[in-house]
């Protein structure tokens, strides 16, 4: 399901700005930064195919094409200076922020432009699209073509030691690196095992889900047409909100991200109901009155902005960082990023090595997002790892 804008970002209930599948269309907001915007990522939808090669891929490595060294000249730069060189538009700024926001980063720190290139070169190439049904219809179908092909899924079957798993020729881990020290213990060499605990996780996530009796009543038709809403004000306070997070501080106002799914994909509910979530970032510390706090809080960002909302929702689920990763040891602290997205932790994801993949115990494998490319929804990790696991375990390319 392709929803009808990407991405909206109210600035009040009926200023809204926007991010089109057109280029042209989303630089027209920006005046005189419209133009700067259009040769910065201009080039990255034309190039995509071959840029995608080379984002996709293990981060060590000798770049196959011109594009992903242009690329990373901008990637490599903080946000805040990238936004200062290029735009000057409050406009271009404040959108683009809240998409930098998604790195989980201070929007001073390096590499927090990428987001900014790589999701915006994403939503001009493909709205940003939703599977038909929700993310687990996706899941279901791969599991049914694993078991066609003669797979067996076990579920609810917690993993320990090494023991727990059945003999096996190659094993792979989706887990966080202390996850894998956790199972593997002294089989993992001294040096691997330091590096695996030094390895940082980033800040939690505050997710809210609702059950809805209607669509969220936006004031302005913009935010009803955009599968994302993005709440948060201006750059400055955007910046704000993700520096306070990072130093350990909840912050009074949080930058949240909300998608409404049902809207463009009515057969998630039945009888006309409505879904939506959102989630903004929280220090690992945060205590129980301050998570009802920011769930009070986010809920009346968007009454500002859709009075009745509350109105229509029939039931809540908030889940802190400690309840979502009770509910997948995966997600460390409610880290979603898989680990911290610094210079150093995406060049060494989990270690610095040309085949991160590969762990160093026979037939042992790492494949989560603490791997490269690191976080997203493009299962290369799975795919790297698993063309390692075929050349150095099975002996195939």
């Amino acid at each position: 399901m392709y929803p009808d804008v990407p991405l909206a970002h109210p600035l009040g209930p009926r200023e809204v700005l926007l991010l089109h599948e057109s280029i042209r269309e989303t630089a027209m907001q920006f005046g005189d930064d419209g133009a700067r915007y259009s040769r910065l990522i201009s080039p990255l939808v034309s190039e995509w195919p071959g840029l995608a090669r080379d984002l996709l891929a293990p981060a060590i490595k000798i770049p196959r094409t011109l594009s992903y060294i242009r690329f990373g000249v901008h990637a490599l730069l903080p946000f805040s200076v990238l936004a200062d060189a290029l735009f000057s538009t409050s406009q271009a700024r404040t959108l683009l922020a809240g998409v930098a926001a998604h790195w989980a980063m201070p929007l001073t720190r390096p590499l927090t432009s990428v987001p900014v290139l790589l999701l915006c070169t994403l939503a001009h190439i493909t709205r940003w699209p939703m599977v038909r049904g929700g993310t687990g219809r996706l899941i279901e179908a791969m599991a049914a073509y694993f078991k066609d092909l003669g797979g067996v899924v076990q579920l609810s079957a917690p993993v320990h030691s090494l023991s727990d798993i059945p003999p096996a020729k190659a094993v792979l881990f989706d887990l966080a690196p202390r996850q894998i020290v956790d199972i593997l213990g002294d089989r993992l060499p001294s040096g691997y095992r330091r590096a695996c605990a030094r390895y940082r996780h980033g800040p939690g996530v505050l997710k809210l889900d609702w059950a809805l009796s209607a669509p969220i009543p936006w004031i302005s038709e913009a935010c009803r047409s955009a599968g994302t809403v993005h709440l948060g004000g201006t750059f400055e306070e955007i910046a704000s909100t993700e520096r306070s997070v990072w130093e350990g501080r909840v912050p009074s106002s949080p930058f949240v991200i909300l998608n409404q799914p049902s809207v463009f994909d009515p057969g998630r509910c039945p009888g006309g109901h409505h879904t939506a979530w959102a989630y903004c970032h929280v220090p690992v510390s945060i205590t129980n009155k301050e998570v009802e706090y920011l769930a009070n809080r986010i809920e009346s960002a968007i009454e500002e902005l859709a009075p009745g909302f509350r109105d229509t929702i029939l039931a809540r689920s908030v889940l802190a960082p400690t309840d979502l990763e009770y509910l997948d040891s995966n997600l460390v602290a409610g880290d979603l990023t898989g680990g911290v997205l610094d210079l150093w932790q995406v060049l060494a994801r989990p270690v610095l090595s040309h085949v991160p993949y590969k762990i160093p115990v026979r037939g042992m494998y790492i494949c989560s997002s603490s791997t490269p490319p690191g976080p997203g929804v493009h299962g290369m990790c799975g795919y790297w790892a698993a063309r390692s696991a075929l050349r150095y375990t099975f002996h195939m390319e």
